[in-house]
């Protein structure tokens, strides 16, 4: 065995170096284009999707993102390409990878698709009031795995996209007006014109009710101890709330001053005191 040449291992280093440093050069040169191209590339794209009116602006930061990300992989194979490194079994080492973090984050794919689902095609958008998933807010926010929902009671719900996206999704703010259905219900006494007419006052005093499309009063049932009125009216997004608290108001206010009966559930009671010949006397 012969001895270790040290001149001829410096030798051999320094040949491997010198033949290795164009590559090592070449690879820092694309990586620095290639992140002046990425950086180029979002504030283009920023530019292009802001001009669009109609854009939302979770999209746009969702497909800015998405292209980032693409880009980014594009330029790592390509700088390893650069350094003499064989990108075959790189590429077959990232796609195994890729398959097993898929595997372990199925919830998360999920979620990530239902995202992309939403801001698609936009069952809601920010600002708006929604119910979806036994739980009611406004969205504050749409990200790519969950939603957050502002309650009106101030509390933050986190809802993942992938749940949001296969459920039924409740909108009440993407139609400007809503309608309503209230019931009241009078005693079986009283005049049911009357009724129709203190009803009917009520809401053309009220500016919040819509008169176009006209609210409608109408007897619905005739219950247990009272003959209930159905009244359908419409109402805008902003004044809906406080629309029905009002009228509900000014209708027991209109019943009390024309003297119409409000019935409320009562019951008979009859006691029968025993003989005193049963058992129980």
């Amino acid at each position: 065995m012969k001895g270790f040449d040290l001149d001829t291992f410096l030798e051999r280093l320094t040949t491997n170096v010198a033949d290795y440093v164009p590559n090592l050069i070449g690879g820092i040169i694309v990586l620095v284009i290639g992140l002046l191209v990425i950086k180029f590339f979002r504030r283009f794209m920023n530019r292009l999707l802001i001009r669009k009116p109609d854009m939302d602006p979770t999209l746009i930061q969702f497909l800015k993102d998405v292209g980032t990300w693409a880009l980014r992989i594009v330029l790592l194979i390509v700088v390893i390409n650069q350094l003499g490194v064989e990108t075959t079994a790189f590429a077959a080492m990232l796609g195994a990878a890729g398959l097993a973090i898929g595997l372990s984050l199925q919830g998360s794919l999920s979620n990530f698709a239902g995202g992309v689902l939403i801001i698609v095609f936009k069952p809601f958008r920010v600002g708006e009031y929604v119910e979806v998933q036994g739980e009611g807010g406004t969205v504050s926010e749409i990200q790519i795995l969950y939603t957050r929902l502002l309650s009106p009671n101030n509390q933050v719900i986190y809802i993942p996209n992938g749940a949001l996206a296969n459920g039924n999704i409740k909108n009440f703010s993407r139609e400007p007006l809503r309608k309503e259905e209230l019931i009241f219900g009078v005693a079986y006494g009283s005049n049911l014109k009357q009724v129709k007419e203190a009803i009917a006052r009520v809401l053309e005093n009220d500016e919040k009710v819509l008169k176009d499309p006209a609210p409608v009063v109408r007897v619905k049932t005739l219950g247990e101890s009272s003959v209930d009125f159905q009244v359908l009216l419409w109402a805008t997004n902003e004044n809906f709330w406080q629309m029905l608290s009002d009228v509900k108001e000014a209708v027991k206010k209109e019943f009390d001053k024309e003297g119409i009966e409000i019935p409320f559930p009562q019951r008979e009671i009859n006691y029968r005191y025993p003989d005193k010949e049963s058992p129980l006397a």
